[in-house]
């Protein structure tokens, strides 16, 4: 609700579809200070806030730098005891 001298004027909750639709214009209001709370079937289900002024981002150096994303070491594989595809079967059967 707003309160403009002797108006009240009642916003609509602002749901899930128009957010995605107007993110850019919803995120420079959220610039301004606005806090913004989502709505999905009348639940609030997220709220969307500035970031307080008295915690900057702060970005740091990479430990390690690549030239290019081939040259990022990939972890070994996991031993999970069975094969993984026969796991995701046996489960997508078991919730069916």
């Amino acid at each position: 609700m707003t309160i403009n001298d002797y108006l009240v004027v009642m916003k609509k909750p602002l749901r899930v579809a128009e957010f995605k639709a107007k993110l850019s214009a919803y995120l420079r209001q959220v610039r301004r200070g606005r806090e913004l709370t989502i709505y999905d079937r009348d639940q609030p289900i997220a709220r969307v806030v500035p970031i307080a002024a008295t915690t900057p981002l702060a970005v740091r150096e990479p430990i390690v730098r690549y030239d290019t994303l081939g040259d990022i070491p990939l972890p070994s594989p996991l031993d999970a005891g069975a094969d993984i595809v026969d796991l995701l079967l046996e489960d997508r059967r078991s919730r069916s």
